[in-house]
């Protein structure tokens, strides 16, 4: 299967005369958390709604070798967390990733809790490159005032932060636009990566991406055939206009299908390929570059 997978998607980039695949959203946890993770998948919870088989449930080191294989040239770990008092945990299991995988974005996380503006302020000092919050799982207020400050840091520093706002797989009372919007009036030159294209308010979030000048998208999972039957009219063309700010994310390795399905979903919106260029390569390196 592997070998197959690999293939598949080497022969997407090389026509494109692109050195690799940069991909923003691909997720590597602590063992112990990770199977926790995976439950979750397996049994369909409730933040999932579906079945949702996961296709790369190969250890760590073999998922990363995978991804060399596939010519992914960078990619994240993106812990997340879910309550209070667990950002450290995660956050120097990812700082010990990102030492031991060259090709990793360093990546970390954080939560409303008192502390937070203190270690994000040190993790950005030391060199992390970006972070990741989950409204949807951690079930938390973007605008909270504790995290008010770590926004200020991040937004002054240009330290981009992957956000999961949308209401997708299953929404709740902390998903959606507005609250995004809210942190984004108070802190207008934060650097914003909207996991999912924002599903499904694509088009709100497109909205924000116009409006802000640091707000991306990321392709996470959108435009293949797991994901939704239709999309709203107009946003193909929202996406051309938004060339450089889109970004390629994958969601490696809780995919339920192989890793170039997506690749070719994005090939079928037919916006060329210069558009794909960008998003499979240069948006990223634009934003992260390589590491030293």
């Amino acid at each position: 299967m592997t070998e197959s997978d690999a293939l598949a998607v080497r022969m997407f980039w090389q026509p494109l005369g692109l050195p690799g695949l940069f991909d923003v959203h691909t997720h590597f946890l602590p063992p112990n958390i990770e199977r926790r993770v995976w439950a979750q998948f397996d049994d369909a919870g409730p933040k999932i709604g579906r079945p949702w088989p996961i296709r790369y449930r190969q250890a760590a080191a073999d998922r990363v070798d995978l991804l060399r294989r596939f010519g992914v040239r960078r990619f994240s770990s993106l812990p997340y967390s879910h309550k209070p008092g667990i950002a450290a945990h995660l956050n120097d299991w990812a700082r010990g990733f990102a030492s031991d995988v060259t090709e990793s974005i360093w990546s970390a996380t954080f939560y409303p809790e008192p502390e937070a503006a203190a270690y994000v302020e040190a993790l950005v000092a030391d060199g992390v490159e970006v972070f990741k919050v989950h409204v949807q799982v951690g079930e938390f207020r973007l605008d909270d005032p504790l995290l008010d400050p770590v926004w200020g840091t991040l937004a002054d520093a240009g330290i981009p932060v992957v956000i999961h706002a949308s209401a997708a797989p299953v929404g709740n009372a902390f998903t959606g636009p507005e609250p995004l919007e809210r942190v984004l009036d108070r802190h207008p030159r934060l650097t914003v990566i909207v996991a999912h294209l924002g599903a499904p308010d694509y088009l709100a979030f497109c909205d924000l991406a116009a409006r802000f000048e640091r707000v991306h998208l990321d392709t996470t999972m959108v435009f293949t055939d797991f994901w939704e039957a239709s999309y709203p009219a107009g946003l193909t063309a929202r996406l051309r206009d938004l060339q450089d700010r889109v970004l390629l994310g994958s969601d490696f390795p809780t995919i339920p299908y192989p890793y170039a399905h997506q690749l070719e979903g994005l090939a079928r919106l037919d916006l060329g390929d210069e558009w794909l260029r960008d998003v499979c390569w240069h948006n990223g390196h634009r934003l992260f570059g390589m590491r030293r």
